[in-house]
Protein backbone atom coordinates (compact mmCIF):
# COMPACT_ATOMS: atom_id res chain seq x y z
CA UNK A 1 0.00 0.00 0.00
CA UNK A 2 1.61 3.43 -0.89
CA UNK A 3 0.81 6.71 0.65
CA UNK A 4 -2.47 7.26 -1.85
CA UNK A 5 -4.15 3.67 -0.63
CA UNK A 6 -3.39 5.01 2.88
CA UNK A 7 -5.03 8.17 2.43
CA UNK A 8 -8.36 6.56 0.38
CA UNK A 9 -8.60 4.25 3.51
CA UNK A 10 -8.48 6.80 5.73
CA UNK A 11 -11.26 8.75 3.85
CA UNK A 12 -13.70 5.90 3.85
CA UNK A 13 -12.79 5.68 7.55
CA UNK A 14 -14.26 8.84 7.68
CA UNK A 15 -17.46 8.07 5.77
CA UNK A 16 -17.30 4.68 4.16
CA UNK A 17 -20.57 6.25 2.37
CA UNK A 18 -18.70 8.86 0.39
CA UNK A 19 -19.23 9.30 -2.95
CA UNK A 20 -16.21 8.43 -5.45
CA UNK A 21 -16.47 11.44 -6.87
CA UNK A 22 -15.77 13.23 -3.44
CA UNK A 23 -13.06 11.05 -2.85
CA UNK A 24 -11.60 11.47 -5.76
CA UNK A 25 -11.85 15.66 -4.77
CA UNK A 26 -10.35 15.32 -1.38
CA UNK A 27 -7.80 12.70 -2.30
CA UNK A 28 -7.23 15.11 -5.61
CA UNK A 29 -7.04 12.76 -8.00
CA UNK A 30 -9.38 11.11 -10.94
CA UNK A 31 -12.50 9.24 -10.14
CA UNK A 32 -10.86 6.64 -12.33
CA UNK A 33 -7.84 6.44 -10.16
CA UNK A 34 -10.28 6.33 -7.24
CA UNK A 35 -12.16 3.49 -8.40
CA UNK A 36 -9.09 1.52 -9.45
CA UNK A 37 -7.56 1.46 -6.27
CA UNK A 38 -10.71 0.73 -4.41
CA UNK A 39 -11.08 -2.12 -6.61
CA UNK A 40 -7.51 -3.57 -5.91
CA UNK A 41 -7.67 -2.78 -2.33
CA UNK A 42 -10.56 -5.07 -2.14
CA UNK A 43 -8.71 -8.12 -4.51
CA UNK A 44 -6.26 -7.70 -2.53
CA UNK A 45 -8.05 -8.26 0.83
CA UNK A 46 -6.49 -5.08 2.16
CA UNK A 47 -10.48 -3.88 2.31
CA UNK A 48 -12.02 -6.61 3.57
CA UNK A 49 -15.40 -5.25 4.31
CA UNK A 50 -17.82 -1.92 5.40
CA UNK A 51 -19.83 -1.95 8.25
CA UNK A 52 -22.81 -0.18 9.51
CA UNK A 53 -23.66 1.07 12.79
CA UNK A 54 -26.99 1.83 14.01
CA UNK A 55 -28.38 4.36 16.34
CA UNK A 56 -28.98 0.89 18.27
CA UNK A 57 -25.96 -0.20 18.10
CA UNK A 58 -25.00 2.18 20.70
CA UNK A 59 -28.01 3.51 22.28
CA UNK A 60 -29.14 0.32 23.32
CA UNK A 61 -26.47 -0.97 25.53
CA UNK A 62 -24.99 2.27 26.90
CA UNK A 63 -23.37 1.19 29.50
CA UNK A 64 -19.69 -0.16 27.48
CA UNK A 65 -17.08 -1.86 29.38
CA UNK A 66 -13.39 -4.28 28.88
CA UNK A 67 -13.21 -7.07 31.53
CA UNK A 68 -9.46 -8.46 31.43
CA UNK A 69 -9.59 -11.95 32.89
CA UNK A 70 -6.47 -14.18 34.38
CA UNK A 71 -7.19 -17.70 34.39
CA UNK A 72 -5.88 -20.40 36.30
CA UNK A 73 -5.15 -23.33 34.69
CA UNK A 74 -6.03 -24.95 31.25
CA UNK A 75 -10.07 -23.91 31.30
CA UNK A 76 -9.80 -21.38 28.54
CA UNK A 77 -11.77 -22.82 26.09
CA UNK A 78 -14.44 -23.97 28.97
CA UNK A 79 -14.99 -19.98 29.89
CA UNK A 80 -14.81 -18.64 26.70
CA UNK A 81 -17.88 -21.18 25.63
CA UNK A 82 -19.21 -19.77 28.99
CA UNK A 83 -18.64 -16.13 28.08
CA UNK A 84 -20.12 -16.49 24.30
CA UNK A 85 -23.66 -17.61 25.56
CA UNK A 86 -24.07 -14.29 27.90
CA UNK A 87 -26.14 -11.25 26.48
CA UNK A 88 -23.87 -8.44 27.89
CA UNK A 89 -20.78 -10.24 26.30
CA UNK A 90 -20.22 -8.77 22.45
CA UNK A 91 -17.04 -9.97 22.13
CA UNK A 92 -14.48 -11.97 23.35
CA UNK A 93 -10.68 -11.57 22.56
CA UNK A 94 -7.41 -14.27 23.84
CA UNK A 95 -4.40 -12.40 24.84
CA UNK A 96 -0.62 -12.58 25.27
CA UNK A 97 0.78 -10.65 28.35
CA UNK A 98 -0.99 -10.46 31.94
CA UNK A 99 -4.42 -11.14 31.17
CA UNK A 100 -5.35 -14.32 29.18
CA UNK A 101 -8.77 -12.90 27.79
CA UNK A 102 -10.30 -9.19 27.27
CA UNK A 103 -14.17 -9.15 27.36
CA UNK A 104 -16.07 -6.28 25.83
CA UNK A 105 -20.10 -5.73 27.56
CA UNK A 106 -22.54 -4.06 27.03
CA UNK A 107 -25.51 -3.48 29.26
CA UNK A 108 -28.45 -1.24 30.22
CA UNK A 109 -27.53 0.17 33.34
CA UNK A 110 -24.29 -0.04 35.60
CA UNK A 111 -26.10 -2.28 37.95
CA UNK A 112 -26.40 -4.82 34.90
CA UNK A 113 -23.13 -4.34 34.77
CA UNK A 114 -22.52 -5.37 38.17
CA UNK A 115 -24.06 -8.61 37.99
CA UNK A 116 -22.33 -9.70 35.13
CA UNK A 117 -18.70 -8.62 36.41
CA UNK A 118 -20.31 -10.93 39.29
CA UNK A 119 -21.09 -13.59 37.19
CA UNK A 120 -18.52 -14.03 35.42
CA UNK A 121 -16.02 -13.51 38.47
CA UNK A 122 -17.82 -16.73 40.00
CA UNK A 123 -17.02 -18.73 36.99
CA UNK A 124 -14.55 -21.56 38.21
CA UNK A 125 -11.08 -21.31 36.92
CA UNK A 126 -11.36 -17.44 36.83
CA UNK A 127 -8.64 -16.15 39.28
CA UNK A 128 -8.66 -12.61 38.60
CA UNK A 129 -9.99 -9.60 36.67
CA UNK A 130 -10.48 -5.93 35.96
CA UNK A 131 -12.73 -3.70 34.40
CA UNK A 132 -12.44 -0.52 32.21
CA UNK A 133 -15.44 1.62 31.70
CA UNK A 134 -15.84 2.82 27.87
CA UNK A 135 -16.42 6.63 28.02
CA UNK A 136 -16.22 7.43 24.07
CA UNK A 137 -15.41 5.45 21.42
CA UNK A 138 -13.84 7.08 18.28
CA UNK A 139 -13.88 5.16 15.03
CA UNK A 140 -13.42 6.89 11.83
CA UNK A 141 -13.16 10.30 12.93
CA UNK A 142 -16.31 10.19 14.39
CA UNK A 143 -17.39 10.37 18.44
CA UNK A 144 -19.79 7.60 19.41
Amino acid sequence: MDDLDQALIAELRRDGRAPISDLAERLKVSRATVRARLERLKAAGEIAGFIVLTRADISEAPVRGLMMIGIEGRGADRIVTRLTGLPAVTAVHTTNGKWDLIVELATGSLAELDQVLTQVRRFEGVTTSETNLLLATKRAGKRI
